[in-house]
């Protein structure tokens, strides 16, 4: 593997330290409003609003012509982010922030190991290994540990 600069793999690693937090504050905004969907809304609002603020700042809006150029089911990111903040709001305080955590990770790591596998949505191509088989077992009898715990 080649060197990667510690910020680099920093990065991720700080990200997925916010997610059971970004669930929990999803949560209470949905107990808060009576409503799952309601909470993903605000969640999307203010998210957006802070990405329009930076994206102007940086004076970067892209044009009429780039999202044209945009295929229909990339557009379905979006979606997918509506329904891991909807998931989260709703699953999560009622199984907890490990469980869901673990449970999470899991999902993203099959999916990974399929993206990986088949190079689909821009990933380099790289096969299963036994060895990733593995990890992928080891993260499911985490989840098993964690539901029994």
């Amino acid at each position: 593997m080649p060197t990667v600069a510690w910020w680099l793999l920093a990065l991720p690693l700080i990200a997925g330290a916010m997610l059971p937090l970004q669930a929990g504050m999803n949560g209470e905004v949905a107990r808060h409003l009576s409503s799952v969907m309601n909470a993903a809304l605000v969640s999307f609002a203010v998210g957006t609003l802070a990405l329009f603020c930076i994206v102007l700042a940086q004076r970067d809006l892209p044009g009429l012509q780039s999202l044209r150029g945009i295929t229909w089911w990339h557009w379905g990111s979006g979606l997918l982010g509506v329904f891991l903040i909807a998931t989260a709001a709703f699953a999560a305080p009622r199984i907890g922030a490990s469980l869901f955590m673990a449970l999470l990770l899991a999902g993203q790591l099959l999916m990974a190991l399929l993206l990986d596998h088949f190079g689909w949505a821009g990933y380099r191509q790289a096969s299963i290994s036994l060895g990733k088989v593995g990890g992928i077992v080891l993260i499911f009898a985490g989840v098993w540990l964690i539901r029994r715990g």
